[in-house]
């Protein structure tokens, strides 16, 4: 339970803190500006992997659950709870956030600036970068284990500062999710939950291709799943 709430909260925070400054960036006629919007993304997941990174290994995001079990470093069962509290976590969020700014009709949803399949593209893209990032960043020296929050963000802000006009950069099922169910937008949805997912699982094929061997094993090798000490594997 205590991962699940995990899970819970640092996705509520993070799409609260990102969608937000979405929100008040239009309320407020700009100030937050797109960089500031990027770069709250970036730094409020940076500051969740530092938070709950040691509990759940900071997943908080479906893509990322599911590119993890497709390595074989989280097992089945952690699956569908996991997933469950992150989509959870980020409609609680854009509930606060509506609650806040009622005059807010999207409350920060990703929507494509142009072609649907244009948008559809570059959300694989950038979640297969990420994932990648992530699958190389959560194993091997303890000092690359430290970095982890900061390559992460980094990236993060990075593909939301260039891809956010087009895209959104949402990267994320559940954050794209939690603003559509509140504020009842359905347009393009299927975008930002099917994309990061095959990005994800993309990125995992390529790990294994040029990554050391045994970083990511299929999820039914005997060794799939496990730490060098017998537990799942995580951020």
């Amino acid at each position: 339970m205590s991962k699940l709430a995990a899970e819970f909260f640092g996705t509520f925070v993070l799409v609260f803190a990102g969608t937000g400054a979405i929100v008040i960036d239009g309320v407020s006629g700009g100030t937050v500006t797109h960089v500031g919007v990027a770069l709250t993304f970036g730094l409020v997941v940076l500051a969740m992997i530092y938070t709950v990174g040691d509990v759940s290994g900071a997943h908080l995001n479906p893509a990322v659950t599911l590119g993890f079990f497709a390595a074989g470093r989280c097992g089945l069962g952690m699956v569908a709870g996991y997933i469950a509290s992150q989509c959870l976590g980020a409609t609680a969020a854009s509930l606060l956030v509506h609650y806040l700014f009622p005059q807010s009709e999207t409350l920060g949803i990703t929507l494509p600036a142009g072609n649907a399949w244009q948008s559809f593209v570059l959300e694989a893209v950038l979640t297969f970068i990420l994932m990648w990032v992530i699958l190389s960043v959560s194993t091997g020296a303890k000092e690359k284990g430290i970095t982890a929050g900061i390559a992460i963000g980094a990236v993060i802000g990075l593909e939301a500062m260039f891809a956010g006009p087009i895209s959104g950069a949402s990267m994320n099922p559940a954050r794209s999710l939690g603003p559509a169910l509140i504020s009842m937008h359905f347009e393009n949805l299927w975008i930002y939950l099917l994309a990061p997912i095959l990005g994800a699982c993309f990125a995992v094929a390529v790990c294994r291709l040029i990554c050391p061997e045994g970083c990511c094993e299929p999820p039914w090798s005997a060794r799939a799943g496990r730490g060098s000490d017998g537990s799942a594997e995580t951020l």
